[in-house]
């Protein structure tokens, strides 16, 4: 696929004295600049997906690393959409984390934190280089998938462990579900890495013994070893929905099923009931959208759509 537009995700744990302030020079820069995007901004620092020309995202790019806050930020580069809508408009926002988790126990762990014992609140990285030459020997080790579950429903590491989270928030509900791991080698994976960052220092607080993080998320391993010990394709924030990393020609596997009647499909809709209370991103395949030219999450959710009436 080729585009005369790109898409930019990056993030940086780093105090941030006035986020407002940040918030409009972000803003300043992006309309200048001709780059849509959906940022978000706090005092812990910046997270950020932008879509624009390729030769406006380098001087993005080179402004940001002007400023020394941001200097080292690890860019994800991508292949735009053909139109460059990738998002509606410029979204910046300020919040109190960078990544949505509001979580008790969150709020002391991540980069800038410490544990009791003194280490980063954070695990330390394993490159996507050091992972592959992982998956590929004998050694004992677990993947730990911090991905909603409507996420890795269409991709996933082979043989990863695969938490039923709707929403990060559920993540203490699972500890449990995590215990065998607690004495494990563990990597913890995600879209881009910012969500392991939390994550994995707080496997560490809870005790768990050996956790790294993959540096750079899933999208960084995937451009280096496209196809290679991950089944079917990455779910992404923005108007793709879904990206593939091609070998070649090489078509990929699609893993995901359709909510509705469980055949293979990785095409994403919303619950058509306005007032889903859970996740509203599903699967539905293409026939089971062609009978009726909506979906439901669920039979309350298609039940409550019938019973309020489509405007309600």
């Amino acid at each position: 696929m080729n585009s005369d537009y790109e898409i930019l995700l990056f993030y940086k744990y780093i105090n941030i004295e006035n986020p407002e302030e940040l918030m409009q020079t972000q803003r300043e820069m992006c309309t200048r600049l001709g780059l849509k995007c959906r940022t978000i901004i706090a005092k812990e620092g910046i997270n950020g997906t932008l879509e624009g020309l390729k030769e406006n995202t380098q001087k993005y790019i080179d402004e940001m690393s002007k400023d020394k806050r941001f200097a080292d930020v690890h860019w994800k580069r991508s292949v735009g959409t053909e139109t460059g809508d990738a998002f509606p408009r410029i979204n910046i926002k300020v919040r109190d984390e960078i990544v949505s988790l509001h979580v008790d126990g969150q709020e002391d762990v991540g980069p800038l934190n410490k544990l009791e014992d003194g280490r980063p609140a954070t695990a330390e990285y394993i490159t996507a280089d050091e992972l592959h030459d992982l998956l590929n020997s004998d050694e004992e080790f677990y993947i730990i998938d911090m991905r909603n579950d409507y996420e890795h429903k269409i991709g996933y590491f082979e043989n990863s462990v695969l938490p039923p989270m709707k929403n990060f928030r559920e993540l203490p509900e699972l500890v449990e579900y995590l215990n065998d791991f607690k004495h494990k080698q563990v990597v913890t994976v995600c879209t881009g890495g910012i969500r392991c960052e939390k994550a994995s220092g707080f496997l560490l607080k809870l005790g768990f013994t050996n956790v790294r993080q993959l540096y750079g998320g899933i999208v960084t391993y995937m451009e280096k070893y496209p196809n290679e010990h991950f089944k079917g394709k990455l779910y992404v924030f923005d108007g793709r929905t879904k990206m593939g990393f091609k070998i070649d020609d090489e078509a990929h596997e699609v893993v995901g099923h359709c909510d509705r009647c469980g055949k293979i499909s990785d095409n994403y809709v919303d619950c058509a009931y306005i007032y889903c209370g859970g996740h509203r991103h599903i699967l539905c395949c293409e026939d089971c959208l062609h009978e009726s030219g909506i979906a439901f999450c669920s039979d309350l959710c298609e039940e409550k759509y019938f019973e309020l009436g489509v405007e309600k």
